[in-house]
């Protein structure tokens, strides 16, 4: 993927309070900088204003984001989806829910495809997937994600399969198991791809992101489980989707409080309405899963409420980075601010070792 800037790789040393976008801000001349010291000296206030930063030298401050939103948009929801159908596909298995097994395997299987698609439509070319696959770098959320996709996707296959022709049932129930345990981490692998960048409004957020996109992949899969599953084999779904999208809304609003200024773009613009109707859908389709217990039509509605709200929560978290790395201000005003602290900390700390 044509990613955005990243803060300081390959350096020896890489801090989460790493001064984003440091490359490309103006540093003060020697001459304001040296006038700005005598001036210190005499007891002077002398202070040049700060700047109403808006470009470098009429370039923005952070290469902008060139993902498609519908590309990026549907591999972030659809692997979520898959990763927790899985999960919740092996758990049904196992507790004696088979009808409910069946249709989320099919759900994988299908999830899955699609998110690779969108990943290598985004990329352009295929080659560039099968690039990826040549090394394995630990390090690096992308290269993990390719080999987790490469090893994921045929055991969601497999059960998938198997669960439709009732061919090699232990062979079945074995990928089960294996796309079970791989489902939590194709889940959110993606979280950390994103908080990989430069970009304010994902950078930020990398505690909270990961919680949010598991949170959200279980509402998704509890969803499709409320839909596909008669009501008498769908209560492990209910009770998913319900637990998924409290915890969804909870993280995702407390990810936007912990943010402060950086996380405004997660109310402003078109990714605030994405958001807001994110965060309603999914109310409302955990109010629609509790009430609709014993009606079929009531759950499968509920069930596309969640979908719907799991959809346009990664698509609110795309559309957010987009405006945040578009917009100056979320780089530099942070930016100064750990600048103003770090000096003070260092005044403070000569202040003691003189007294």
């Amino acid at each position: 993927m044509n990613r955005p800037d990243r803060t300081g790789e390959g350096a020896s040393r890489i801090g989460r309070d790493a001064i984003t976008g440091a490359a490309d801000v103006v540093p003060e001349p020697r001459r304001e900088r040296r006038a700005r010291r005598r001036g210190a000296g005499r007891g002077e206030a002398t202070r040049v204003p700060d700047a109403d930063f808006r470009s470098y030298h009429g370039r923005p401050v952070l290469n902008q984001i060139v993902w498609e939103a519908p590309d990026i948009g549907g591999y972030l929801f659809l692997g979520g989806l898959a990763g927790a159908s899985s999960v919740l596909a092996a758990g049904a298995e196992y507790t004696g829910h088979p009808d409910l097994a069946r249709p989320l395997k099919y759900t994988a299987l299908a999830a899955i495809s699609g998110s690779t698609a969108a990943l290598i439509h985004d990329l352009g070319r295929p080659e560039r997937f099968l690039n990826m696959l040549r090394v394995f770098k630990p390090t690096s959320p992308m290269s993990v994600g390719s080999w987790l996709l490469m090893g994921y996707g045929p055991l969601a296959g497999v059960a998938a399969v198997t669960a439709a022709t009732g061919w090699f049932p232990r062979i079945g129930r074995a990928a089960t198991v294996g796309a079970g345990l791989a489902g939590p981490l194709v889940a959110t692998y993606t979280a950390p791809l994103i908080c990989d960048t430069a970009v304010p409004a994902w950078h930020d957020g990398y505690r909270q992101m990961p919680f949010v996109f598991a949170s959200s992949a279980a509402a998704a899969a509890g969803g499709m489980g409320l839909i596909t599953a008669p009501t008498a084999q769908s209560g492990p779904a209910r009770r998913v989707a319900v637990g998924g999208a409290c915890a969804e809304v909870a993280v995702s609003t407390y990810m936007e409080h912990r943010l402060g200024f950086v996380g405004e773009p997660y109310g402003q613009g078109r990714a605030g309405v994405l958001t807001r109707t994110a965060k309603a859908l999914t109310l409302a389709g955990a109010v629609g899963a509790v009430l609709g217990r014993r009606n079929r039509a009531v759950s499968a509605l509920s069930g596309a409420a969640l979908l719907g709200g799991s959809a346009l929560t990664r698509l609110g978290v795309f559309q957010a980075g987009v405006q945040s790395a578009a917009d100056p201000k979320y780089v530099v005003v942070p930016q100064r601010r750990r600048l103003e602290e770090r000096e003070s900390a260092e005044a403070r700390e000569r202040a003691e070792s003189t007294a």
